[in-house]
């Protein structure tokens, strides 16, 4: 069967770059070996879809290239689905630093994604395995698959990254860039949680749970954002965001009291409740639960703080400001949000995601080396990339 244009990955990206190429009257097929499309969407942001960001800049995407994802997100930006989003009266609201969520369900984006394809004709092929992808001497792509054989002049590949294994997430966009001759850069699993070492993980877990404002930095890049204790180590929005900075082996820095001076505190209470004990003096700002773990980490006893000399009144104020963690990894794939590294974007046009040796050829998504801030940022880079290459195939 003939087409102008085969989508192979029928989630956001290819999804919404199928809709933008059948919108121009190209005849297109999406291919997935997935039952329906969506399945990352549908999971996201707790089931209610973080689609995109209100603050988006290319300062806050990882790529080797730093300019790389500067025409895309400039051609389609966060303003233009926030409209289509409007446009199917899907109700939605900010949560936090830009971030926007469905008020109802993730199915919206998904439903919404489908029915735009579905005006415009775009044809699906679900449950079916890709065998083989070549490219004849007329400049056409043929795909072999277990259902039928297909023959086009634009092939988009939208497989995504190695995230989230269980969804069905597969190298096969590497497989086919490496196949095409395209440089893949190292990956690894970015936003995800950290491991800890036994003598960290086991005191820590038995709070697992609790919650606080912290400022996490790591290589020159610091969050402000919640983190979560847990089983296995920390979590929450500032671990995840500092995840993808973070290099096997580095330290972390934590900062427990980020909107004020500890030592200020404490100076005020040496002052005016010097015999307050150390742990009800750490209560009034941090979880009961947590103090308890935290005091024999810092290797100090529960006295009245009139008792604690310069130097272990020093040392509280820094592991407070300044506490240093070393992770011993992260949870990997399995439960992070996305991939980084993949495809080198030096083979691509940024303006519309074509690779440059091999016309009619195009990779969009998470299946490249741009990965996005947690907070709606990948899912614009979706939609964003998805777009500049329906727009050219």
């Amino acid at each position: 069967m003939k087409f102008d244009v085969v989508v192979i990955g029928a989630g956001a990206a290819g999804l919404f770059c199928a809709a933008t190429a059948a919108k121009r009257g190209r005849r297109v097929l999406v291919v997935d070996h997935a039952k329906r499309p969506g399945k990352k969407i549908l999971i996201s942001g707790g089931g209610r879809c973080n689609f995109t960001n209100y603050y988006i800049e290319p300062e806050k995407y990882l790529c080797n290239n730093p300019h790389f994802c500067k025409s895309a997100l400039s051609q389609y930006t966060q303003w233009d689905f926030i409209a289509l989003v409007e446009r199917y009266n899907i109700a939605y609201h900010e949560k936090t630093l830009g971030q926007l969520f469905c008020d109802d369900s993730a199915k919206d984006i998904v439903a919404m994604l489908v029915s735009e394809c579905e005006q415009h004709q775009v044809s699906f092929s679900y449950q079916t395995e890709i065998l083989a992808v070549e490219k004849r001497d007329d400049n056409q792509y043929h795909i072999n698959t277990s259902k039928a054989d297909f023959d086009c002049e634009s092939l988009v590949i939208a497989t995504g990254g190695l995230s989230m294994p269980k969804l069905g997430a597969t190298p096969f966009a590497y497989k086919i860039a490496e196949q095409f001759g395209l440089q893949v850069l190292p990956t690894r699993a970015g936003l995800v949680p950290f491991t800890l070492l036994p003598e960290l993980k086991t005191p820590l877990a038995e709070v697992s749970g609790v919650s606080m404002p912290t400022r996490i930095s790591a290589n020159n890049m610091a969050f402000s954002e919640d983190m979560l204790i847990t089983h296995r180590g920390l979590s929450g929005p500032a671990v995840l965001q500092i995840s993808s900075y973070w290099q096997p082996g580095d330290d972390i820095n934590i900062d427990l009291y980020p909107n004020g001076d500890f030592s200020e505190v404490l100076s005020n209470a040496l002052q005016e409740q010097p015999n307050v004990s150390l742990k009800n003096l750490l209560n009034v700002n941090f979880a009961k639960r947590f103090v308890e773990k935290l005091l024999p980490l810092i290797g100090l006893d529960n006295v009245p703080i009139k008792q604690l000399n310069h130097k272990q009144q020093a040392r509280l104020v820094d592991t407070i400001h300044n506490w240093t963690v070393k992770p011993s990894g992260t949870e990997g794939y399995r439960t992070a949000e996305v991939t980084l590294g993949g495809v080198n974007t030096d083979h691509l046009s940024s303006k519309t995601m074509e690779v440059k040796t091999c016309p009619g050829l195009y990779f969009i998504g998470e299946a490249m080396d741009v990965t996005g801030w947690l907070g709606g940022y990948n899912f614009q880079w979706a939609w964003s990339s998805g777009y500049v290459a329906g727009q050219h195939a």
